[in-house]
Order: structure tokens, then sequence, then C-alpha cells
């Protein structure tokens, strides 16, 4: 495989995560996720490995049945890709023990993944909580 064959088909797999979300089809992730994949931090309650990423897969669509993610930026070389994106959608179903407020929402996502022989191995990632937390009005129920 060519270095451009290899950036082309990581780029796709990074994609086709961001995909999952958009269709609301976590199982697409099967294709595209190492069995041992790295997710880092973990989400609370989140399992590790691709069975983990689509139970959020599947909280998020009914949290925000809308749901988009959009990806503004990828920067790559080759085994490793950086995205600058934004998740947007109405939140019409719980979400970390908020209620439906009816809101639309927008906010930030940065990620970092590894991806060997096509597939993500690790995926560093920083979501701007606290904007949507403000833009909801309401932060999570503490214990």
């Amino acid at each position: 495989m060519t270095t451009t064959e290899q950036l082309r088909a990581e780029r796709i797999a990074v994609e086709t995560l961001y995909r999952a979300f958009n269709d609301k089809n976590p199982d697409l992730v099967d294709a595209v996720l190492a069995p041992h994949w790295d997710d880092i931090p973990l989400g609370p309650g989140q399992q590790p490995g691709p069975e983990g990423i689509k139970t959020i897969i599947r909280d998020f669509a009914a949290a925000f049945p809308d749901v988009q993610i959009t990806i503004h930026d990828m920067v790559q070389e080759p085994g490793k890709v950086a995205v600058r994106a934004e998740i947007s959608g109405t939140h019409q179903g719980e979400i970390f023990g908020i209620a439906p407020t009816g809101k639309k929402v927008s906010f930030r996502l940065h990620e970092f993944h590894q991806v060997v022989d096509g597939r993500l191995t690790t995926t560093w990632h920083m979501e701007d909580w606290f904007g949507l937390f403000l833009q909801l009005g309401q932060f999570p129920p503490q214990a």
C-alpha cells in the first residue's frame, strides 16, 4: 500500500467513527476500531473497547435524536489523525442525569487517533462539556 492509499484508508476509518454517531448506527465501528481499541478517557459508565463506544453512540442518539458531528479540520501523518469537530443537536433525552430541555446545543470536540492497519487503536479526546452544560443551563447532579 502506498503512503497515499494508507492516509486515505486512515482518514476513512476516522470519518466512519463519526458517521456512526451521525447515522445512529453503532455497528459501523466494527469495521474501523481494533478489538483492543483504547478510548481515553472513558466516559461515565463507559466500558472499554468497541462495545463501550456503541453504548455512548446509542446514549447520544437518545439524548440528541438529531445529533451531528461536523468535522472542521483533520491533520494527518501516517498512523495519526487529529480532528477538530463540533457536536450539535437538540436535547430531547436525558444526558448525564440532566432531563431533556429541548434546547439546541453545539459544542467542540478535539481528538487524536492512532491508526494501525486501517483500524483505530487509540483515541485521546476532549469534549467541551462545560460549554454543553452552560447551554443546557445546568450541570449534572452531584453524588
